[in-house]
């Protein structure tokens, strides 16, 4: 029976039977020599990387969780003392420091689908183009396909669909289309965001404070 290890070796490194061995992706250990350097070396790099994103991961979710904390703390506090919620509809809100320097707003964002009435949509959206005199509506053609083509995970181009409904047609079939996507939307969850922002003075611009590693 083979004895595994792992006292005093570089990361991603096992001792078995007293030999340093590697775990490939199907979990068989390979001996050390068998292994090319490039491979221990960037297997290497991974893992202390990943040692300190894991810590810092957890720091962030402490984070934010402790920001709702606060945040919705004060709205409680605030509802008990004048009988209202601070912030706007769904629950967002935007919170100033009395200097007007600093700022954290808390939004929510619903996660709609899509049911099967927007097929219905696109047909009488087809409809009224075809309708419509031959090159008169060339913008609105691009539009319609724009908001209905797909993204590579089968996504509809929402921005795009709801800049059709704000179109100022009154054709009949274009209204029951309009109808139509409408009745195709469902709020099936919603996912609360966190954005702080500062700024020197009251009359500067707001900066938002990067919270992703993308943007530090």
């Amino acid at each position: 029976m083979s004895v595994e290890t792992t006292h005093e070796l570089p990361p991603g490194q096992t001792m078995i039977d007293g030999r340093p061995h590697m775990r490939d992706a199907k979990g068989r250990a390979v001996p050390i020599d068998l292994v090319s350097d490039a491979d221990q070396l960037k297997t290497q790099t991974v893992l202390k990387v990943l040692e300190y994103a894991r810590p810092l991961s957890a720091q962030i979710a402490r984070f934010k969780g402790h920001t709702f904390d606060d945040v919705y703390t004060l709205v409680d506090l605030l509802r008990e003392q004048h009988g209202a919620s601070v912030g706007g509809a769904k629950g967002n809100i935007d919170l100033i420091s009395f200097d007007g320097c600093a700022r954290v707003q808390v939004s929510v964002a619903d996660h709609i689908a899509f049911g099967p009435e927007l097929g219905i949509a696109k047909s009488l959206i087809d409809e009224c183009i075809e309708e419509w005199s031959d090159g008169s509506r060339d913008e609105i053609r691009a539009l319609v396909n724009h908001a209905f083509n797909t993204d590579k995970a089968g996504n509809i181009n929402r921005e795009a669909l709801f800049s059709l409904r704000r179109l100022d047609i009154r054709h009949p079939t274009w209204k029951k289309a309009m109808q139509a996507i409408t009745d195709s939307m469902s709020v099936i969850g919603s996912k609360s965001y966190i954005r702080i922002y500062t700024r020197a003075t009251p009359e500067k611009g707001w900066e938002m404070v990067p919270l992703n590693i993308a943007a530090v």
